[in-house]
């Protein structure tokens, strides 16, 4: 590299200058920032949908397959000793 091509910042406001180009480098920075916390929300969001679907469709097969339950009425003559209707 030549003279004066080296990465040394005398301030700090030079640092975030670039050299005339801190726009361009922060500005992206920046978008690619955003662009990165986008991608896992949506990936936490597709996930969520996922998991709620594969639940609702196991819910569905378990109410399909379960035996259907009866209730048992006795008849009122039948009621344990104290009980009365």
């Amino acid at each position: 590299m030549g003279k004066g091509m080296g990465m040394t910042w005398s301030s700090a406001s030079e640092f975030w200058a670039m050299g005339g180009y801190g726009v361009y480098v922060w500005g992206s920075m920046g978008v690619s920032a955003a662009l990165l916390a986008l991608e896992v929300w949506l990936a936490r969001l597709g996930r969520q949908q996922a998991l709620e679907a594969v639940c609702e469709a196991m819910h569905a097969e378990h109410e399909d397959t379960a035996p259907p339950t009866s209730t048992v009425v006795q008849p009122a003559g039948n009621w344990p000793s104290g009980v009365t209707s």
